[in-house]
């Protein structure tokens, strides 16, 4: 559950914050304010995981109100009007930059990012504060005579779905409707058959270890493609159709041309 206030100094927005948080199920608003001198005083005396703060207000704007916080801060998004601020408020690495009027489909996009950057976290916390296990030889542990290195997790040859999170909700995908995966620095966008796009928080080589070696090959540091849905290959680039093709990186040529000679010999 995050916890979270909303920062507005417009009453009709500061309901309409209220209304689409109360339908997020894992956002708790602690607290409605006014301005940001209120939200401080509260953000000293509470946990706030998220901060949703109009930029555009009297007295102390969002900005200047987010910039004056030290430590670790919670997660910010901002809210407001006008467009020219957005990129004063991704320089404070905020986690989204909602352009009023938004609708809750844009609300719950934003709203998604930052569950699955506190989980993310929370995971990260958990790791840290594990036990960590004894190196040292017991009676019932002998010492291992050699150390080994630990083999890379290769996904299911047989499985049919991968789950991801997607909005706010956990999504199965069929495999084999997926055609290619583009990375998006933390996040990935999942491209299916059908046209429809998943964007989640994921790694690109987390999600390559995802998927099964055999149907599916990394060709660029941006690109997974679904070797079943390639229709030709020429002059570094796969193409999908007639029209939309993704390149191949250096890095990656010799793999695909290995693949290209053992799986079409006859070509």
């Amino acid at each position: 559950m995050l916890r979270c206030i909303a920062i507005d100094d417009e009453p009709l927005a500061l309901r309409q914050l209220a209304t689409y948080i109360a339908k997020i199920p894992y956002l708790e608003l602690v607290a409605s304010c006014k301005n940001a001198l209120d939200a401080q005083q509260i953000i000293t005396s509470e946990a706030i995981d998220l901060i949703f703060v109009d930029i555009n207000m009297p007295d102390l704007n969002g900005v200047d109100f987010v910039r004056s916080m030290t430590g670790s801060r919670p997660m910010v998004i901002f809210t407001t009007a006008y467009s020219e601020y957005a990129i004063e408020g991704f320089r404070l690495d905020a986690v989204d930059y909602l352009l009023k009027p938004f609708s809750m489909a844009d609300f719950s996009r934003a709203t998604a990012k930052a569950n699955a950057l506190f989980e993310l976290k929370q995971q990260a916390q958990r790791n840290s504060e594990s036990p960590t296990p004894s190196l040292a030889p017991t009676e019932t542990t002998p010492a291992p005579l050699e150390q080994e290195l630990p083999q890379p997790v290769v996904g299911n040859e047989e499985q049919e779905f991968i789950s991801v999170k997607s909005d706010y909700k956990l999504s199965l995908i069929r495999i084999d409707e997926i055609v290619y995966i583009e990375s998006e620095g933390e996040y990935v966008r999942i491209h299916l058959a059908d046209g429809q796009k998943v964007t989640t928080l994921y790694r690109m080589k987390n999600m390559e270890a995802e998927l099964p070696s055999s149907r599916f090959m990394r060709i660029h540091r941006s690109y997974i493609v679904n070797l079943k849905a390639v229709r030709s290959y020429m002059r570094g680039r796969i193409y999908l159709n007639e029209k939309d093709y993704l390149p191949i990186g250096e890095n990656y040529k010799e793999a695909f041309q290995r693949y290209i000679g053992k799986t079409y010999k006859n070509l």
